[in-house]
């Protein structure tokens, strides 16, 4: 039987995932969790929460937003794709995976993405801003219209992802002709 929760805030609370639970309008406040598989979130936000490593398998996330939280090696992968859309703002998410993601609602703000992984997703129409991207992945994945001129570290082959009006500076032309071996002055 599935459990719905309605606009409260939850503080300090740990969930085990053991059963499939719902969660609306709810506010997670230096909540830890187990497992996110099976669970539904729906305008929800998550503030001050250490949710690395933890599976997503069959996980809905609709308008989810993430503040000053540890996602480090959270697999975004299994998350159900219908109404996707999560929002991000000072976390920490080295190593996190997006790969095959339709991300195109979401956003990313002043965020520490070290190795995270975006092979395959589509960020078209989202929002990137002052990121930390060291050597996080891109592979066809479509960088549509997405902002690069606050974000730092990262590394683009526009022959290997979709940049069609994609904004950078021009002193981050070496973070697109890197694999060139030429030389920018």
């Amino acid at each position: 039987m599935s459990k719905v929760k309605n606009k409260e805030q939850l503080r300090d609370a740990h969930f085990t995932g053991k059963e499939k639970e719902r969660f609306e309008n709810t506010s997670f406040v230096h909540c830890s969790f187990d497992d996110l598989s099976n669970l539904s979130f729906l305008d929800c936000e998550f503030r001050n929460c250490d949710l690395s490593n933890l599976n997503t398998r069959n996980t809905r996330l609709q308008n989810v937003s993430f503040f000053d939280c540890k996602l480090l090696g959270l697999n975004f992968s299994g998350a159900i794709d219908f109404a996707l859309e999560l929002h991000f703002e000072n976390c920490l998410m080295n190593y996190a995976t997006f790969d095959r993601k339709k991300l195109n609602r979401s956003s990313f703000k002043n965020c520490r993405l070290h190795q995270a992984n975006f092979t395959q997703a589509d960020l078209s129409k989202s929002s990137m801003e002052r990121c930390d991207l060291m050597e996080a992945q891109f592979m066809e994945t479509n960088l549509s219209t997405l902002d690069f001129t606050s974000n730092v570290n990262f590394l683009i082959d526009p022959e290997q992802n979709t940049l069609k009006k994609t904004k950078f500076l021009t002193g981050q032309l070496q973070n697109l002709l890197y694999r060139h071996d030429i030389i920018i002055e």
